[in-house]
């Protein structure tokens, strides 16, 4: 065979693979054996070593290899990847509806599309030119992490998009699930019980555990699967309604769950979630729910979206399942923010295809109402499917013996007095250095608008404070790369990269430091404020509890939690450990009176292409302009990005001057 009839014959071996993984993967009707099938890729293989020059990245020969990853870089989402508002009343549906109805000033039934809410990790899929470039977890919904090689992977995946659909613009971006079968999720975790492994607590877990993992080899032998749900930016492709581009995904070649339809009616579509409320346990995988859509895309761009969720669009989850079990122990959890939660330990029983050992009991109110107490029988739930509560106690059950439960007045961790506040359910530790809060405190401090330390995740957490490497904040500034590299995970190259940023959060501007020490009542706006009128963190050490009430935006409660903090031996001991680690404990020099923004007042609203709203803030006034919350009259400038809130609406009513990036990017270089 010469080059000419091998390039020939990879061509449709390359096209009959496809054809048979679509069939198999998103159609579920083969058409030929397994046998056959590994002939023909074994056939693709031995043509593509024999010709290197007709290898390529899409060929389906591709879809295992590399080598294991050592972390994974973070990607912006061109479009942020909102999440539907949940509801698991009818009723609120039907005021969804109604809604709709009014903002549309639409008189007749509502077209919806209905889909299964597969219980799954979301997924954003890019495709260049028709094959498959990029992967991307939802993240915090403006970022998330590249997966794309663990991606390749995923059989129902189609590595290049079928051109039979028609013209294919140069880049498409799509919107999905990956989740992980019953079955095969059953066989997992009965390998892992004979390898004395500890087995996933459900299929979504999984899923989301195996796409996380560095080895994409180790990703290709568990059995993920896909769907497919949305092509963004549909309408540019020529799409008016979400029913076609289902209909077109499928042509493309991309899994589309068979059970999504168009309804002419918020009837049907109730039809359709009382019919899979029945049916759902029949499927081979998990759903927790039914998504209705509206089926007109021109509407939804008409509706837009809130800063969480689109206005076309809700979740309609299913009703819970239920258990009884008894109550072994009732523990106390101590949370970041030094809220104590009381958990039961339970008695193991099956609940929404997971088994429960543990619930929570939310708070000291809820203990009381339930008068819940160790031995008794209890009824459980799900909320959501996800996390299992307890709901009532059978006290018919009561021998006599069960011992009321007595909420502690002191931390069972430190020992410091526990404290409620008025109009606050929760019970709170308020030592801030309680050794239950290290790890939270922690995650909280790398946090992004805290000190950004990318690479200093959940994981890397757990195995420093478990190692003893870090028994504060300030340990972290001690750490180095032969210390990371020994931890679960780490190649060189990611504990290079987290020393860099670890070595660069030192100059974070004070306010982010404020913020990241995790005092109570201290978020990133009471921050600025505190790190504006106090030029270091001696000062505000310094600072009267009075003089701080008086600071605007401060009040009475804040200023007692700053004084609280700051009057703890342990602070100052940490403070001193800061700042011979060199960490910037001090404001800058301040803005100029008269700087190029002083007099001037903006508003921030939606996602920006390529800066966080904490960069913007940073940028104005560091100018000497000001940044308020809300629109007014007095208002100069509201900055808007992507999927604004109604304080776009606002700012026109008023006839606010409104700026995108680029325009607030020409007013930001007026710095000198």
């Amino acid at each position: 065979m010469d080059s000419a009839q091998a390039s020939r014959r990879v061509t449709e071996l390359r096209r009959l693979i496809r054809h048979h993984n679509r069939l198999y993967y998103a159609e579920n009707r083969p058409e030929i054996s397994d046998r056959e099938f590994d002939a023909l890729l074994r056939e693709l293989e031995d043509l593509e070593r024999q010709f290197p020059a007709l290898d390529d990245p899409q060929s389906p020969t591709h879809r295992v290899g590399g080598e294991p990853l050592e972390g994974f870089r973070t990607v912006r989402h061109p479009v942020p990847m909102l999440s539907l508002q949940n509801t698991y009343s009818e009723e609120e549906v039907r005021e969804f509806d109604a809604r709709l109805h009014r903002w549309l000033e639409v008189t007749g039934p509502i077209a919806y599309v209905v889909e299964l809410k597969i219980d799954g990790v979301a997924i954003a899929l890019h495709y260049r030119r028709g094959g498959f470039s990029l992967g991307v977890t939802r993240g915090d919904g403006t970022r998330g992490d590249d997966v794309t090689l663990n991606l390749r992977t995923v059989r129902s995946l189609p590595l290049t998009l079928e051109g039979a659909a028609g013209p294919l613009p140069a880049a498409i971006e799509v919107r999905g699930e990956v989740y992980f079968p019953r079955r095969a999720f059953e066989a997992l975790n009965e390998a892992r019980r004979r390898a004395a492994e500890k087995p996933f607590a459900n299929p979504r877990n999984a899923a989301a555990g195996t796409l996380k993992l560095l080895d994409p080899r180790e990703v290709a032998a568990r059995p993920l699967a896909l769907f497919v749900y949305q092509w963004v930016d549909a309408p540019r492709a020529g799409l008016t309604t979400q029913s076609a581009v289902l209909d077109r995904l499928r042509a493309l070649g991309l899994p589309v769950n068979p059970h999504a339809r168009r309804v002419a009616s918020l009837e049907e579509a109730l039809g359709a979630i009382h019919e899979w409320q029945a049916r759902r346990r029949t499927l081979d995988y998990d759903t927790d729910g039914m998504v209705l859509k509206l089926d007109d895309l021109t509407a939804h761009e008409r509706l837009g979206a809130t800063s969480k969720a689109p206005r076309w669009g809700i979740a309609y989850k299913f009703e819970t399942a239920e258990a009884i079990t008894r109550v072994r122990e009732i523990r106390l959890q101590v949370g970041r923010t030094g809220a104590v939660t009381p958990v039961a330990e339970l008695e193991p029983v099956p609940l929404g295809g997971t088994v429960v050992k543990r619930a929570t009991l939310h708070n000291a109110d809820e203990v009381a109402r339930l008068d819940v107490r160790v031995g008794d029988w209890v009824t459980l739930e799900k909320g959501g499917e996800i996390i299992p509560k307890v709901t009532g106690v059978l006290t018919a059950r009561r021998t006599g013996t069960e011992p009321p439960f007595v909420f502690p007045t002191a931390c069972p961790v430190c020992d410091d007095p526990l404290e409620r506040e008025a109009g606050e359910v929760a019970v709170r530790c308020v030592n801030e250095h309680c050794p239950a809060q290290l790890k939270r405190s922690l995650l909280h401090y790398a946090a992004r608008g805290a000190m950004e330390i990318d690479g200093l995740g959940e994981a890397v957490v757990d195995q420093l404070v478990d190692r003893g490497l870090v028994r504060d904040i300030a340990d972290l500034y001690r750490l180095n790369a032969e210390q990371l590299v020994a931890l679960d995970r780490m190649g060189p190259r990611s504990a290079e990269n987290l020393t860099r940023a670890i070595a660069a959060a030192r100059q974070r501007p004070l306010a982010r430091v404020l913020f990241a020490l995790g005092i109570r009542h201290v978020g990133a706006n009471v921050a600025r404020l505190l790190a504006r009128t106090y030029p270091s963190t001696d000062a505000l050490a310094a600072a009267e509890e009075s003089a701080l009430a008086e600071v605007a935006g401060i009040g009475p409660i804040i200023a007692a939690a700053v004084r609280r903090y700051f009057d703890r031996p342990e602070t100052a001991r940490l403070i001193a450990r800061l700042r011979a680690a060199g960490v910037r404990l001090e404001s800058g020099p301040a803005a100029p009176a008269g700087g190029p923004l002083s007099g001037l007042t903006f508003v921030l609203t939606g996602t920006l292409p390529s800066m966080t709203r904490e960069e913007v803030r940073e940028r104005i006034e560091g100018l000497g302009g000001h940044v308020a919350g809300s629109v007014s009259a007095r208002t100069d400038y509201v900055v808007a990005g992507e999927n604004p809130g109604s304080k776009l609406d606002r700012a026109r009513a008023l006839g606010v001057r409104v700026l995108d990036e680029k325009g607030l990017r020409e007013i930001l270089a007026q710095a000198p």
